[in-house]
């Protein structure tokens, strides 16, 4: 064999060997790679249907609190403000009032916390019920809500660059309500709402976003503005206890006004207590009622009724004795807890 064909095979050889040390080398380097384990799903020792029967018996066993749906009817709301008045229109065409006045029956009603009474179109009502021949029987309500539209506007602001500029359309409302006692005339309560709404829009050299007047800001800042008056509203009344009245006392059985909807339940406890004395107050002429005597509690055995309006609860005397007071000389109230 000459030298040329010896230097061949050592080329060939040396290859050969550089290619089974690379697949060595690749095969130790598989073989200490590792796998991670599989996550392994445990359950919790109890299975979902005991733990949603638990969670079940948890709410049932929650204390629960009654809501007082207070009687609330809607009088004067209108737009004290300069936007929208013209000198042909009167307080009859009052679009923003009116407006105000709608979405506040709306926001009380859906609080579920009022039960609310028709006044600024009551003699709609009223026509409506000679129309079909029917006695219209009003109900007093324990508070009158007056208020305006105090403050409303629009501004627009931009900015603008060397490429770019922006506009920003701004409405804000304000609104100021007052709730007045029936019986006295007396203001027990007054707040404000307010609430703003924008839309804004850019361009860059002159592409981008282009609006016009969006009039649907008007809509939002003042519905934003009622919102926040009604959650101001919500709060003071809540702070007062819940109280009603016995219907009757028949035998073992009192039944008591209020029921399903104001959040009574079968077994809750109430208090009866007597209803204070009425004097009247020789520094600000009003009539004070002073504190009564608890005499009684009540627990709640059933409800009955099939609306807000008509809905009652029959108790029965669990400690105490009602004695020979009369039922309307009587308050039944919530202490808390069952």
């Amino acid at each position: 064999m000459g030298l040329n064909a010896k230097g061949r095979e050592m080329r060939f050889a040396l290859k050969a060997g550089t290619s089974g040390a690379l697949v060595a080398v690749l095969l130790s380097l598989g073989g200490c790679a590792t796998q991670q384990a599989p996550i392994e799903t445990k359950q919790a020792p109890q299975s979902q249907t005991e733990q949603k029967a638990a969670q079940a018996s948890t709410l049932a066993q929650a204390t629960a609190t009654p809501t007082l749906k207070r009687k609330v009817a809607l009088g004067r709301l209108s737009n004290e403000t300069a936007y929208g008045q013209s000198l042909l229109r009167d307080k009859d065409g009052d679009p923003l009032g009116k407006q105000v006045t709608d979405l506040f029956s709306k926001a009380l009603t859906e609080s579920g916390a009022y039960l609310v009474f028709e006044r600024p179109d009551i003699s709609k009502v009223q026509a409506e019920s000679q129309l079909a021949q029917q006695k219209l029987d009003l109900i007093g309500v324990d508070a009158l809500i007056v208020g305006s539209l105090s403050e409303f506007g629009r501004k627009t602001v931009g900015s603008s660059g060397f490429a770019s500029a922006s506009k920003k359309q701004v409405a804000f409302a304000k609104v100021d309500i007052r709730l007045v006692d029936t019986r006295t005339g007396h203001v027990f309560f007054a707040t404000s709402g307010a609430g703003e709404a924008s839309n804004e829009v850019s361009s860059t050299f002159g592409f981008g976003s282009r609006a016009g007047y969006d009039g649907t800001l008007n809509d939002a800042a003042i519905r934003q503005a009622v919102s926040e008056a009604v959650s101001k509203l919500s709060t003071e009344m809540n702070r007062r206890p819940w109280s009603t009245a016995i219907l009757k006392v028949e035998g073992g059985r009192i039944y008591i006004s209020g029921g399903k909807s104001q959040g009574l339940q079968p077994g809750m406890t109430l208090a009866v207590q007597t209803a204070g004395e009425q004097i009247k107050s020789p520094q600000t002429g009003a009539i004070i009622t002073l504190p009564g005597q608890k005499i009684a509690q009540l627990r709640v055995d059933a409800l009955f009724g099939d609306n807000e309006l008509n809905e009652g609860a029959v108790t029965s005397v669990v400690s105490g004795d009602l004695g020979k007071h009369p039922a309307n000389s009587l308050v039944v109230l919530h202490e808390g807890g069952k």
